[in-house]
């Protein structure tokens, strides 16, 4: 459906094809004051997806709110990269366990708990508001008993177990500061801290990288989403932790380096 339907079939509870079968009815004086409501909120340049209260990601019904970042089709790269690695690795031997950094609306924790039989997720978040958005999407699609969520600044948690994950997944916010106000309205709808990735759009890939290999197993993996032209600046944050080495970077439907995915290497370090 295309956006008008989107809002129309929503606001009148009604399928698409009952929209244009009922067409020429007119609408109660409080049906005509919801929709002139919505089209002006929309009008105004607020997303679609908050006014609507929910979207769709890897095919399953989210809740939003203006706590979240409102999930992208991009991600759906990053949990598809994460499924692929993982049958490249023959997981189903036993269960994986998976740290989602940053889960906000829950859209990755929640994919990958939904799609994959064997899998424990934690699901991080420095936002209490978006952890209790994350937690109705864990409940709305049946996975709330494979997802513990924690609240807390990326790895500080004391909860968090040293070398006990598989893999660590993230989409971190990679938009330089100077960059936001320029940020078309409807991005600028969504918390800033979702979207804030410091001056040059790296912080949290330096923070993440620096400790990230302290919570991975032997051999696990750290799969990233990242920004318009950052390969080059992740690909030596990479490096030059010393800690991975890069398997691959995955390719965005408009042919834009969109995922990495880095091995923990196979060397001593200091706990």
């Amino acid at each position: 459906m295309n956006e008008t339907e989107l809002l129309f079939t929503s606001i009148l509870n009604c399928n698409r094809l009952s929209l244009y079968l009922n067409k020429d009815i007119l609408l109660d004086k409080a049906k005509s004051s919801l929709v002139s409501s919505v089209l002006k909120r929309r009008v105004q340049g607020e997303p679609l997806q908050y006014i609507l209260g929910k979207t769709e990601f890897m095919g399953l019904e989210f809740k939003v709110t203006t706590d979240v970042f409102i999930p992208r089709p991009e991600t759906e790269i990053l949990v598809e990269t994460v499924i692929k690695q993982l049958s490249a690795i023959s997981y189903k031997l036993s269960a994986i366990n998976i740290l989602d950094l940053g889960t906000g609306s829950g859209c990755i924790a929640v994919s990958l708990a939904k799609l994959l039989p064997d899998v424990n997720v934690t699901a991080i978040d420095t936002s209490q508001e978006a952890l209790n958005i994350a937690k109705k999407n864990a409940e709305i699609n049946a996975v709330a008993d494979k997802i513990k969520f924690i609240q807390s600044d990326l790895l500080t948690a004391y909860s968090l177990q040293l070398t006990a994950y598989d893999i660590i997944v993230t989409n971190p916010p990679y938009i330089p500061t100077r960059d936001i106000e320029t940020l078309q309205a409807e991005i600028r709808y969504e918390p800033r801290i979702a979207l804030d990735g410091g001056r040059d759009g790296l912080d949290f890939y330096r923070r993440i990288i620096d400790i990230a290999v302290r919570y991975l197993k032997k051999g696990g993996f750290v799969i990233m989403e990242m920004g318009f032209n950052q390969k080059d600046a992740i690909k030596n944050i990479f490096q030059n932790s010393g800690y991975f080495e890069i398997i691959e970077f995955v390719k965005d439907y408009n042919n834009m380096d969109r995922v990495v995915i880095a091995k923990k290497r196979e060397r001593k370090w200091i706990n």
